[in-house]
């Protein structure tokens, strides 16, 4: 079977590294879904979760990303995360407050800035909700 290696990494930490047989995940203009020998791609990534199918136990890994860049060569997947969160290790109720605090921001902005900064947060919160909804199964 065809694998691709599949690194994920923030300005933090590597998150994941690893053989897999196929990748998802949310590129500026939609879902992508990577397969081995895939076409050459570099593209920026929207905030929401990356899917994994690990080649060596078949089960998918979570990560959330906050955003990026994506680079795909033939047999190699590469994120390069804003942010990056593996899914075990998300807080629903922290996110959901986070969001919240987003929207009040979003409410009291004065000046485009402040306006596009709290939208930016939004945004992050509500893919981060999504993405655990997504992995439970909600």
């Amino acid at each position: 079977m065809a694998t691709l290696h599949v690194d994920v990494v923030s300005a933090e930490e590597s998150i994941f590294s690893g053989e897999a047989t196929f990748v998802a995940l949310p590129g500026e203009m939609g879902e992508l879904g990577i397969f081995p020998r895939h076409a050459p791609l570099i593209t920026r990534i929207k905030p929401g979760a990356v899917r994994i199918r690990r080649a060596d136990t078949g089960e998918e890994e979570f990560v959330f990303v906050a955003g990026g860049i994506l680079e795909v060569q033939p047999n190699v997947v590469t994120v390069l995360a804003d942010t990056a969160i593996r899914a075990k290790d998300l807080d629903e109720a922290r996110a959901a407050e986070g969001k919240k605090l987003a929207e009040e921001k979003l409410k009291n902005a004065r000046t485009n800035i402040d306006f596009a900064l709290a939208r930016s947060e939004f945004a992050m919160m509500a893919a981060q909700l999504a993405a655990l909804r997504r992995l439970r199964g909600k």
